[in-house]
């Protein structure tokens, strides 16, 4: 018990060694008397600051309230859709040779350049973040679930159908389970890519949203409140992923078991 609380402690260390060492170098930056720049990096102490200005007027609520709820929206239609296309994928050879090649090719391309078509489709409005959403997130959550069905031993199928397991029911039983945890990894990849385009759609074209509080920032020459929007970004960034991660650990001692 001992061994294993102290190799606890030792892992949470370990993990605030880079933020406090960020922290140590970052203050030291910004109080060197002959730093390059002088007013162009602000410290740990105005970011400090600039969240209770921000709290204060209620922008910072603001901004914090759109961006999760365009990634759930669109990443839910995404995920949703992709899912559903790579179980097709993966279950019927004729879908491939029909899809695969477009679907393929269209998920080489960036969903950062589609930006500029679906602002002219959508306009700015809510429709154009949760579609780019949902496009960054349903070709990994695709992707995915047509190897995770792929990688299937046969045998389980077979096993399905002696029972009498047909459509839904093959699916939710047999299929859902075993390609679990693949599909939770593109679930994690898919996570991490939508939140970096909504970020950047929210930048060229919103009036809300962490991406725009930065650009208000960069407009106002406020390095403050642009800093403080690379850091709540990372940070939710970063709690998405390693709740992902987690969730991928559980899944695969759960398979060893």
């Amino acid at each position: 018990m001992a061994n294993a609380r102290q190799t606890w402690l030792l892992e949470r260390g370990a993990l605030a060694v880079g933020p406090l060492a960020l922290l140590v170098a970052w203050t030291w930056a910004t109080r060197r008397p002959t730093r390059p720049g002088g007013q162009v990096l602000a410290s740990p102490e105005q970011i400090f600051g600039t969240v209770r200005e921000l709290l204060a007027n209620g922008q910072l609520l603001h901004h914090l309230s759109k961006s999760p709820v365009r990634l759930a929206l669109g990443f839910g239609f995404g995920a949703g859709a992709g899912l559903v296309f790579g179980l097709l994928m993966g279950l019927s050879r004729t879908a491939e040779e029909v899809c695969g090649p477009l679907f393929h090719a269209i998920r080489q391309v960036p969903s950062i350049a589609f930006i500029p078509m679906l602002i002219l489709v959508f306009g700015i409005e809510e429709t154009f973040k949760i579609v780019v959403v949902a496009k960054a997130s349903f070709f990994p959550v695709a992707l995915a679930a047509t190897d995770g069905v792929k990688s299937i031993p046969r045998g389980f199928l077979e096993v399905g159908r002696v029972y009498g397991l047909r459509g839904p029911a093959l699916v939710r039983c047999i299929l859902l389970p075993a390609m679990l945890p693949a599909l939770v990894t593109g679930i994690r990849i898919a996570l991490g890519r939508s939140w970096t385009v909504l970020v950047a759609a929210e930048i060229i074209a919103s009036e809300s949203g962490l991406g725009q509080m930065m650009e208000m920032g960069r407009q106002t020459m406020r390095q403050d409140v642009v800093l403080l929007g690379v850091f709540l970004t990372g940070t939710f960034g970063f709690l998405l992923d390693r709740s992902m991660r987690l969730l991928e650990r559980r899944l695969a001692a759960w398979r060893t078991a």
